[in-house]
């Protein structure tokens, strides 16, 4: 019998890049996380509400382990002031394999420059084979040093 109950991984990191810039590309410009790094995000895009906007619903089409995944998710909550939003997963592969989903991003202006990201998932199993998402916190930490990189382009 599977004990089922809300688990949590967390990584934390510094960048260069700006910390209002960072988020903002999470929070206001989502869309541009293809643009930093089409090889594995193909697309990000907005079903329901508006970029920056709290019960906003956007999809991801990425590529995991080398297959090609969909992640559809809501914006939970969003705090510009501290560069805190989160997403809930509410359909795609994630829940082939998880009963919930949770991405939290938390950036910190550091004060001798860049940010500190930190990234969090909430997550509880389907059943006791399935396993922690090691591999996914390190795609959305690729995913972050790329959004850095293309940041720090401009």
């Amino acid at each position: 019998m599977t004990t089922s109950q809300v688990q949590k991984i967390e990584t934390e990191f510094p960048i260069k890049a700006d910390a209002k810039e960072f988020y903002d590309v999470f929070c206001n410009k989502t869309h541009q996380v293809a643009k930093a790094w089409p090889d594995i995000v193909k697309s990000v895009v907005i079903h329901e509400g508006e970029w920056g906007t709290e019960r906003s619903i956007i999809s991801w089409n990425y590529v995991y382990d080398g297959k090609a995944c969909v992640a559809k998710e809501i914006i939970e909550d969003i705090d510009k002031e501290d560069n805190k939003m989160s997403f809930r997963v509410l359909e795609g592969d994630l829940l082939n394999h998880y009963k919930s989903f949770k991405f939290l991003l938390h950036v910190v202006p550091k004060k001798e420059g860049g940010s500190m990201v930190h990234w969090t998932i909430e997550y509880e199993k389907i059943n006791d084979n399935t396993s922690d998402p090691h591999t996914l916190l390190q795609l959305v930490v690729d995913m972050s040093k790329q959004i850095e990189a293309h940041l720090l382009k401009k």
